[in-house]
């Protein structure tokens, strides 16, 4: 559910489509300030993020960097979009090995070329153990591919300590649906080949329109995709709001939100802002109560975000007992 502010941008977006009045040098404004809310919120600099629409994009591009011959690490039961594009390559000769979300920083090894995984498990909230994974990935010299879509917004994240951090802005993020970025450390921007390049990865896209020599931009902005314009509009305004209240002020939030839920229905308490109801029938239950949840892995997945209240969550309990 998007913060207001979200709402206002993307329809002035569409109202000046609709209008003939699109000025497409203000949407690279919005590209431009939604690039540097996300590095901020990450803890990079601005020339380390690229921009693109999905996470599987990114994600294919770092799978296709690893060589013939080397090996891939990815946890059990992640999402989709980290996983396939990874598995794409055992199709030439790439070895992608699976192993538990709780074992994979012990898992790596000096076969390891890259490690991908999400920061936070969409079908269940598991929390990986980020400071085992970035030591051990630094051991053994393995990059790491970390998907934060479903912890950029609540769980501060570091991505200095990694090699690609990607997160699909639509999620916690708040944003149109449409928007993904990557932070790059920059000294990994030569070992990526930019399959996806278009007319947007050029320093200047705007006097580079037609025509070679190649002309990729020196920084990440090489493995930008060219934007949904109206979807950047409300990226800019939903990152520029997370990273005004900061992650870590609204996971101290998500985190008390989602204590109350988990002590309603008679849980442990947990680091994470997701909660797996085991209720029966409790997709109808809270369908009828008027709450808004996801079923995922057959399960009732409820996020305890900004747009959640305290006494939403006691309307969910009350559903679910």
């Amino acid at each position: 559910m998007p913060p207001i502010c979200a709402v206002d941008a993307v329809r002035e977006a569409v109202t000046a489509w609709a209008e003939g009045r699109i000025d497409a040098l203000a949407f690279d404004e919005d590209v431009r300030r939604a690039r540097a809310a996300f590095a901020r919120i990450v803890g990079v600099d601005a020339d380390d993020v690229a921009c693109g629409n999905a996470v599987s994009v990114f994600a294919g591009l770092v799978a296709a960097s690893v060589p013939a011959g080397g090996e891939i690490l990815i946890a059990a039961g992640d999402f989709t979009s980290v996983v396939f594009p990874m598995l794409a390559q055992e199709r030439r000769g790439v070895r992608v090995r699976e192993v538990a979300l709780e074992r994979i920083a012990d898992a790596i090894d000096a076969r390891t070329s890259l490690v991908a995984v999400s920061a936070v498990q969409s079908a269940d909230g598991r929390i990986a153990d980020l400071d085992a994974l970035a030591r051990a990935a630094r051991d053994h010299g393995a990059d790491v591919f970390l998907d934060v879509t479903q912890a950029a917004g609540w769980l501060p994240i570091d991505a200095t300590r990694f090699t690609f951090v990607c997160a699909g802005a639509y999620k916690w993020l708040l944003s149109p649906r449409g928007t993904a970025l990557m932070a790059v450390r920059p000294e990994a921007l030569e070992r990526l080949t930019a399959h996806t390049a278009g007319w947007y990865a050029a320093g200047d896209p705007w006097t580079c329109c037609y025509g070679g020599p190649l002309r990729l931009a020196t920084t990440a902005k090489r493995f930008d995709v060219s934007p949904a314009w109206t979807c950047w509009a409300g990226t800019r305004a939903a990152l520029e709001l997370i990273d005004e209240l900061s992650p870590a002020a609204i996971g101290a939030y998500d985190l008390e939100l989602a204590g109350r839920l988990r002590a309603g229905l008679g849980m442990p308490p947990s680091d994470s802002a997701i909660v797996i109801a085991e209720s029966p029938d409790a997709e109808r239950r809270l369908r009828d109560a008027g709450i808004r949840a996801s079923v995922r892995a057959g399960r009732v997945r409820l996020s305890c975000h900004l747009p959640a209240t305290a006494h939403d969550v006691d309307r969910a309990v009350a559903a679910l007992t």
